[in-house]
């Protein structure tokens, strides 16, 4: 309970702030209340720096109303204060508690830069760049806070982080860079802001990087907040930047690795993409080099491709009438092939290219009989069988075992049918083909050969068939 009174007792004081006490910037060194102001400032310096921020505020709030600037050389009334509102901020339940807050905390900060507009607070340095600086600091803290703790309206706290950067320019804080690279990539994302307005916003924080990481005491923390920046940014980079951009983004990572074809193809795709043309040397340079190594890397691929696919380079040699080259291929993918089926099918395509093209018909029969044998009900080996006894049939002797082979053809063609539905419609039309070439009745009869007799076919098919007439 006592912690509840306590913190209630924090809001009714935070709703007492006068308003007499808003946009003044009085010092305590001609108030009659100079000694209360200084025991104040004390007090609730003590407790700040202990984090104790409740115990802080009753005290802050006396020195804060009495001297905003303290001695009039500070703005440290304001920015403690800011400190301790977030802090309660962070502990508030209701709404209605968080709004007062927030409203507080913007309202300090824009008294302080109304005090430092004013040379209501007096510097050492009493340049406009001395001002501008400070100036510059309090709108950019006020930007980070308003993204930060106060969660203000997006096209809000743009203006405000802009307006910091326009002030400060160099002088600007690290703290800007993260809230305004996260702001400008979502107001452009959702079409809010032009690709000029996020292009101007990214080129302003990278000046205020390149000088700050070289020049300043704190070049380390200008060098994270910019990193950050740049992977927000990176979102929409390609978005909002041409190709100068990515040639001076890029070129640090390419020099570093020149012959290296992966950061070659990255680098060379993203130019493309960004509109880069032949013609810029960057981009010739890049191409010249993928082209030259594209060429050689195909090739091994290739090479290596072939290899591992014999088959696939024995239709390629088949194609080019290399059958020879194609026969040899076609050995290797069977020597090779585990699965019957493939295997069945590359000595199929050897035995078609023994047979029809180089005209060797025993090892064409052998083959085809070797594929017949690994793929069950396939009539197509005994088609092949069929068109070579045809095909080969005029050199078979005279004209009776010519007919003979005929024959042998017609049973090869009708064994094929009946094991293979596929190609009976083919077989049918070759057994009509064909027919009219069978033996006739009267070489039968002067052989004394009768229909149904045994004969055997001479030349190089030498099988036995039956005798039948055309």
């Amino acid at each position: 309970m006592k912690a509840i009174i306590k913190i209630f007792g924090v809001f009714v004081l935070a709703l007492s702030l006068s308003p007499e006490a808003i946009g003044q910037c009085e010092s305590w060194e001609d108030s009659p209340k100079k000694e209360e102001a200084e025991n104040a400032h004390v007090i609730y310096r003590g407790h700040y720096k202990a984090k104790e921020y409740d115990q802080a505020f009753e005290s802050w709030k006396i020195a804060y109303e009495i001297a905003p600037t303290a001695d009039g050389k500070r703005s440290s009334h304001y920015v403690d204060g800011v400190e301790i509102y977030k802090n309660l901020l962070k502990n508030a339940t209701d709404d209605a508690t968080k709004k007062e807050y927030k409203a507080a905390i913007l309202r300090l900060y824009d008294e302080a830069i109304a005090c430092y507009e004013s040379r209501g607070i007096e510097l050492k340095c009493s340049s406009d760049s001395c001002y501008n600086a400070k100036i510059a600091q309090m709108k950019g803290r006020k930007g980070s806070d308003m993204y930060y703790s106060v969660n203000s309206l997006y096209s809000d706290n743009l203006a405000v982080l802009k307006d910091a950067i326009l002030t400060g320019g160099n002088a600007s804080e690290y703290v800007v860079f993260d809230p305004a690279a996260r702001i400008t990539v979502y107001q452009f994302q959702k079409e809010l802001i032009s690709k000029e307005e996020a292009r101007e916003i990214y080129e302003n924080l990278e000046s205020i990087a390149e000088h700050n990481i070289e020049n300043h005491e704190y070049s380390s923390y200008y060098e994270q907040a910019w990193n950050s920046a740049k992977g927000q940014f990176a979102q929409i980079e390609r978005d909002i930047f041409d190709c100068e951009f990515f040639k001076n983004k890029l070129r640090p990572e390419y020099e570093a690795d020149p012959d290296n074809p992966e950061v070659i193809k990255k680098v060379l795709a993203i130019l493309k993409g960004q509109g880069c043309e032949p013609g810029d040397a960057m981009y010739d340079e890049l191409d010249g080099k993928w082209k030259k190594y594209a060429a050689v890397e195909n090739a091994r691929i290739q090479a290596e491709f072939e290899a591992n696919n014999p088959a696939v380079m024995a239709n390629k040699l088949y194609k080019e009438g290399n059958y020879q080259g194609a026969v040899a291929k076609y050995q290797e993918a069977i020597n090779s092939e585990t699965d019957p089926e493939k295997k069945a099918s590359y000595l199929f395509s050897t035995a078609s290219i023994e047979g029809r093209k180089l005209k060797n018909y025993n090892e064409a029969r052998k083959l085809a009989r070797e594929a017949a044998s690994l793929k069950s009900g396939w009539g197509r080996p005994y088609m092949l069988i069929g068109d070579l006894y045809a095909t080969s049939a005029r050199n078979c002797g005279d004209s009776w075992n010519q007919r003979l082979a005929i024959l042998a053809a017609i049973d090869k063609y009708n064994y094929a049918k009946s094991l293979d539905p596929e190609v009976a419609s083919e077989a049918s039309d070759k057994v009509a083909k064909y027919a009219g070439s069978m033996p006739s009745q009267e070489e039968g009869f002067m052989r004394k050969m009768k229909k149904g007799d045994t004969a055997t076919v001479g030349c190089w098919i030498g099988e036995k068939v039956k005798v039948r007439f055309k």
